[in-house]
């Protein structure tokens, strides 16, 4: 028997056993890429981990509702309240509306989310969608008294909320320490009553491009208010899930928690889920280093810090390689070790697809036989069942694939498992690869006619001892990605590993 489900609760700073609010609908909500520039490898890594837990919680039959919003007003620092639209500084630099810029990088995020096999959210709002919204929000937490407006901004006052509510308790950050590093407390000059206060409304200055009216005067909607706004717009006022980059932790969701209790007085979420960052060669990725690589980068093979380009498949099984919650290194070995396992899966998924089952009733049935692969599928679980550890389910996946290629050299063998034991293997293999771990097999170079065509000539070569031409069609193969498999009973290819 599985274990259950558990999820590690940030909130918490435990592993909690999953119990959605409503079963079994889930709701989940992740905050989205800011469109102002190209997706970057950390994006990547976050929005793969959360697909993953949409297909398994889908998976395990549960209703899930995931929305995943698009930041795309222009506010887009990470402390929301002052300094540049970085949305016209952009449209600027590229002659374009900033609208033109929001959709050019929409775009181009959806295309590498497409390209990475994530499956699109079921709901992807826009924070410009809800400016209604956002004013209403801001409208209600000043009349509940958690807000006030300085000229022409409205912003949260962190003290009011405290004297009713606990502010921090996701971080683990507290509000003296926060005085005490303050920028505000440095200089002494901001229109907060406390440096802690976090904008909800922010006055656009004249040079700020992108503004709407409101009751406050001409501006934009802070940061954290969309989050908040359309996470219970879509999913209530309380859900199952909210998950983003370890990043956003602070400033970003600790702010969410307060906006939303402030105005409904209840949790909004139950697990708080967090993905760990990236780093390039053991350093962290950083602009001022020159060592951040955006992923068609990295698909070309126009960058400088890998040698060769790495498939978008490839670059999805290197990410599943680690917990979603440990820090994860980009390198030419990890890349390197991580095609090589990808296309030792693909041909195991190849064969198994090609197999069916062989009834001999002669043949004897070992229970030990049985028992084995109930252990290692059940292992399969067991690490998705352990906060969606793909690093430990791709063990157990490894370990079932040995059984797979040692039916695939030998079909005789596959008499020696029940019925009921083989179908097992075939759909847990398949199930996992593809709809678990969202992995697909990327085609190769030239059509599988085309290779059955060569594959005769090799086999016609061989037949004629005329080895300097077997040996040519290997090498051919192989400087196409391919080898050649001589079986005992047929010649096969397969992806080199």
């Amino acid at each position: 028997m599985q274990p259950p489900l558990k999820v590690y609760n940030t909130l918490t700073a435990k592993k909690e056993v999953f119990e959605p609010l409503n079963a079994p609908h889930v709701g989940m909500y992740v905050c989205g890429p800011t469109v102002y520039s190209d997706a970057h490898l950390g994006n990547c890594r976050t929005f793969t981990a959360f697909d993953v837990i949409f297909r398994y919680l889908r998976h395990l039959d549960y209703k899930v509702r995931y929305v995943r919003n698009i930041t795309d007003v222009g506010h887009l620092l990470h402390d929301a309240d002052e300094g540049e639209d970085k949305i016209a500084t952009r449209a600027r630099l590229e002659n374009l509306e900033p609208m033109e810029i929001v959709q050019k990088y929409t775009n181009g995020f959806r295309e590498i989310m497409l390209e990475l096999n994530n499956i699109p959210p079921s709901i992807e709002p826009t924070a410009t969608g809800h400016i209604v919204e956002q004013i209403e929000m801001t409208q209600d937490l000043l009349e509940k008294g958690f807000a006030y407006e300085s000229n022409g901004s409205v912003y949260f006052s962190v003290s009011k909320y405290m004297e009713e509510y606990p502010y921090g308790e996701l971080s683990g950050r507290k509000v003296e320490d926060l005085v005490a590093g303050s920028r505000d407390n440095l200089d002494g000059q901001s229109e907060k009553r406390d440096a802690n206060d976090f904008a909800l409304w922010k006055k656009a200055q004249p040079m700020h491009i992108m503004r709407w009216n409101s009751p406050w005067g001409e501006g934009f909607p802070g940061w954290h208010l969309e989050c908040s706004v359309m996470s219970s717009k879509y999913l209530g006022e309380s859900f199952d899930i909210h998950g983003g980059g370890m990043d956003l932790k602070f400033p970003h969701h600790e702010c969410e928690i307060a906006q939303s209790k402030g105005k409904t007085g209840k949790e909004p979420v139950k697990y708080w889920l967090h993905s760990n960052m990236l780093t390039m060669n053991g350093a962290k990725m950083s602009k001022s280093v020159g060592n951040v690589i955006l992923p068609n980068e990295i698909f070309n093979g126009t960058n400088e810090l890998l040698p060769r380009p790495y498939s978008p498949m490839v670059l999805r099984f290197a990410f599943l390689q680690a917990h979603y919650r440990s820090t994860m290194d980009i390198s030419e070995d990890a890349m390197d070790a991580a095609g090589k396992g990808y296309r030792k899966l693909m041909n195991g998924l190849r064969f198994i697809k090609e197999m069916d089952y062989i009834s001999d009733e002669s043949v004897e049935k070992p229970e030990k036989q049985t028992q084995q692969i109930e252990s290692i599928v059940n292992s399969i679980y067991r690490g998705m069942n352990d906060d969606f550890n793909t690093a430990v389910a791709l063990a157990g996946l490894f370990n079932l694939l040995k059984k797979v290629n040692g039916l695939y050299l030998d079909s005789s063998k596959i008499s020696s498992y029940s019925e009921e034991t083989f179908n097992k293997i075939k759909a847990t293999y398949i199930n996992v690869v593809e709809n678990v771990l969202g992995l697909r097999e990327e085609t190769p170079n030239i059509h599988e006619k085309a290779i059955g065509t060569i594959l005769k000539n090799y086999t016609e070569a061989k037949e004629a001892k005329d080895y300097d031409k077997v040996d040519s069609i290997r090498a051919d193969f192989k400087a196409m990605g391919i080898s050649v498999k001589d079986m005992k009973d047929r010649i096969d290819w397969a992806y080199e590993e």
